[in-house]
């Protein structure tokens, strides 16, 4: 296993537990990929994802596996989903409970707001519906899977979801606010995408998020440290500082990997965790390269400008989760996709950490992490202390217009940019997500767990069904199956 991110510590784990002899080697000094924490001051602070949700993906891992998930972790839900703030005035709290959340959206905008909310949200559960099984689950996915074991009907239902409009485009159908629509096209950037050229069908995650949101005690990376305790307990090895410098195919077949040291490991099947993008590049060798299809740059994701600190809040009362938004939110993909830029005003994901259900509010300093969208270009340039402290000044400038006030020493602020990411994830330019969902063909373009080369599987949040910690476990899974399958375990 090439890497220790949450997809390949799901495959890990579903193929240990099935008796293989499974080893991960992971180049850095901890688990989780992206998933990864920052220490400031004694305090650990997730700086990856920050969102729980479909918990029973992970129930049912952990079930297959012999135990529970609640016998590792202890996970909290959350009664706000997210709280919004704008830069024009209003402030907004969506809760799982989809009728709270309707009597929020009345009081903010008005009952015939409510109404389409209402209209919006039954139309959310229906797409996911009708794409969780055939879709999501489903190994290797085409438009005529989706329709296959229904006929007609399953065309009908297609048809329904709106696959060929815009995310953007659908909301203004739903929405007269712009506040509203603007919220909700949000959730294109949960798989690093613009809303205006992203499928009406990722209006589905709203209905993920009205199934619940948790919260892990001890945060995110307790998820990645619980896998991999649980694969050594079924006989597997995590290797770390263990990077890995090529994948051996020869002949079409895989026999090994060097690691960075220049120990060769042999070995039939490889599971690779890593970005589509690095691979397609050739960094784990040349026969990797040519196992996967070309991906073009003009692809990639989002990236992000994110702040980890340890600091002191006023004015505006935080939730766990919070977004604030700009007046003119459109505009920030279009600075991003289609000019290559740092947005002039881009929207603030705030999640203050310390901010559990019936915690309270904190007392003195506490976590904070913040994210602003950039474009992936981390690999062609390196934002200049001009750049970074301009962005950082339209940040906390948005924040301040919205109410809150941050305050607290510089030195207890870790600040990530895109070519950071791209240091940590080479060939990605910092794009976070693998490549973008922009037309109604992207989902079924990404690459699925069988590469090209024999034994070669893939997964991650470039490998089908995409990104966001959910996704990224199916396809753990579904690597795992495909490996399975292969060996005749199934």
């Amino acid at each position: 296993m090439v890497g220790a991110g949450i997809g390949g510590l799901v495959a890990a784990l579903d193929l240990a537990r099935r008796g293989l002899r499974v080893s991960v080697y992971e180049r850095s000094g901890q688990p989780g990929g992206k998933m990864r924490e920052i220490e400031i001051e004694g305090h650990r602070i997730d700086a990856g994802p920050t969102v729980f949700t479909m918990p029973w993906i992970f129930e049912s891992l952990f079930a297959d596996a012999g135990t529970q998930l609640s016998d590792h972790l202890t996970i909290r839900p959350a009664e706000v989903v997210a709280r919004h703030a704008w830069q024009s005035g209003g402030q907004l709290d969506l809760f799982a409970d989809r009728e709270r959340s309707a009597a929020a959206i009345h009081e903010f905008a008005g009952p015939d707001e409510a109404r389409r909310y209402r209209d919006f949200s039954r139309h959310a559960e229906q797409v996911f519906q009708t794409l969780y099984g055939p879709y999501i689950q489903n190994r290797r996915p085409s438009p005529w899977s989706l329709v296959a074991d229904s006929g007609l009907r399953g065309l009908l239902k297609l048809w329904r979801i709106h696959p060929f409009e815009t995310l953007w485009r659908r909301l203004g159908k739903y929405f007269h606010d712009p506040r509203l629509r603007g919220l909700f096209a949000r959730y294109a950037t949960y798989c690093g995408s613009s809303p205006l050229q992203s499928p009406a069908t990722l209006m589905l995650i709203a209905h993920v998020e009205q199934l619940g949101v948790w919260q892990i005690d001890g945060g995110m990376h307790g998820l990645a440290r619980a896998l991999t305790e649980l694969i050594e307990a079924h006989g597997g090895t995590v290797n770390f500082e263990a990077g890995v410098r090529d994948i051996d195919i020869r002949s079409g077949q895989v026999t090994g990997i060097r690691l960075e040291s220049g120990e060769r490991i042999e070995g039939e099947v490889v599971i690779a965790n890593t970005d589509v993008a690095s691979l397609q590049r050739g960094d784990l060798g040349r026969p990797t390269a040519s196992a996967l299809p070309r991906q073009s740059p003009s692809r990639r994701t989002l990236s992000a400008v994110t702040w980890s600190m340890l600091a002191e809040t006023s004015g505006f009362e935080l939730s766990h989760h919070n977004v604030f938004f700009p007046d003119n939110y459109p505009q920030e993909f279009t600075d991003i996709f289609r000019d290559q830029r740092l947005p002039d005003r881009p929207a603030v994901y705030v999640c203050a950490q310390d901010r559990s259900p019936g915690a309270g509010r904190p007392e003195g300093p506490e976590r904070l992490f913040m994210i602003a969208n950039s474009p992936a270009n981390g690999d062609r340039f390196t934002l200049d202390d001009k750049a970074r402290n301009g962005l950082e000044n339209t940040v906390f400038g948005l924040l301040a217009d919205c109410g809150l006030e941050i305050s607290g020493a510089q030195a207890h602020r870790v600040i990530t940019t895109p070519s950071d990411f791209e240091s940590m994830f080479p060939g990605t330019g910092g794009a976070l997500y693998g490549a973008v969902s922009h037309g109604w063909r992207a989902s079924f373009t990404r690459p699925t767990a069988r590469s090209r080369a024999r034994g070669l599987y893939l997964t991650g949040g470039g490998v089908h069904p995409g990104s966001g910690v959910p996704m990224v476990a199916i396809s753990g899974r579904l690597a795992a199956q495909t490996v399975a399958e292969d060996l005749g375990l199934n």
